[in-house]
């Protein structure tokens, strides 16, 4: 990288080696990190190339780990499947200033991932920031995308309180000293992780400098009419709402964080009419852990069902 690059950390490889259940080969791109130099993301590429993608975006703060229970089924349906890291997690490059996160970059990246790997007839699987990430890239680009799942994530404007489970989400997530990505997402769940699997979210982040995205996450949702991407989301939502794109809501029945948004998505997507909408038992916030199997046979049906 140049002088002018984002200062950003790579998390050494071997910190990936036997982690439970994702022996997925990693794959790279090099995206533009609006400073003069370049950020290498990762991402996972499974199945076959020549058919249509299943988009799997991951939030905060885990990563593609998220999916590895979900991506062989969908493979074996015949999909191909894409699982970014985003900047800041994962495999991919960790800008260490929290001032280099925003909202606006992380759309932008992920939306170099699409260009560069030329996505197309997209199936989007989205949950927490990989909904507020992905459903903006929807908006931006449409005729990329050949339908939506929506799980456990939401598109805020700030228009209206984000409630007071996110609320404490927020302030535990900048007061508390050890910020344990593992024990976040076993927080979030359920059925429960394994000490192995919760080493394996903690993976990417060998110490506190590699966590500056996973600390500055909570503070870059829109919570007031004011916020820098208030307006930007209100134009997504403005090209949503004319979109007949079809739309699925999965969600997970003990998410307190997310209680009731899907219902805003089948009001104001007129995809989402006439689906078969679910709220899946015995899932927390992280429902690709607790009921993977069952998410991925909805993704499935979904894309039979629409096809």
């Amino acid at each position: 990288m140049g002088d002018q690059s984002m200062k950003a950390l790579r998390t050494p490889d071997e910190r990936f080696q036997n982690l439970p259940d994702y022996d997925f080969a990693p794959n790279y791109l090099e995206v533009d990190d609006t400073e003069g130099g370049a950020l290498r993301v990762h991402y996972l590429d499974e199945g076959p190339r020549a058919a249509a993608p299943v988009l799997m975006m991951h939030g905060e703060p885990s990563w593609s780990y998220l999916y590895r229970h979900m991506i062989p089924p969908v493979v074996a349906a015949g999909h191909r499947v894409i699982a970014p890291d985003l900047v800041g997690f994962g495999r991919s490059d960790k800008p260490v200033d929290r001032d280099d996160y925003t909202y606006a970059r992380h759309v932008f990246w992920m939306g170099e991932v699409l260009r560069q790997l030329d996505l197309r007839d997209i199936t989007l699987v989205c949950q927490d920031w990989g909904g507020l990430i992905g459903l903006r890239l929807w908006a931006e680009m449409p005729d990329r995308f050949a339908r939506v799942i929506v799980a456990n994530t939401a598109l805020p404007t700030g228009d209206q309180p984000l409630g007071e489970a996110f609320a404490a989400w927020r302030q535990f997530s900048q007061e508390v000293p050890d910020f344990r990505a593992g024990r976040i997402v076993y927080g979030g769940t359920v059925s429960k992780l394994t000490e192995d699997e919760v080493d394996a979210y903690d993976a990417p982040f060998p110490d506190d400098r590699y966590k500056a995205g996973a600390r500055q996450f909570p503070m870059l949702v829109p919570d007031r009419p004011d916020d820098p991407e208030s307006e930007p989301n209100r134009q997504a939502w403005n090209v949503i709402r004319g979109l007949q794109t079809p739309v699925l809501t999965a969600f997970g029945a003990e998410d307190r964080i997310m209680a009731g948004v899907d219902g805003v998505f089948q009001k104001l997507c007129p995809g989402a009419a006439g689906q078969n909408h679910v709220v899946l038992p015995k899932a927390g916030h992280f429902l690709q852990e607790d009921v993977p199997l069952e998410l991925a046979e909805t993704v499935l049906a979904f894309i039979r069902e629409t096809a």
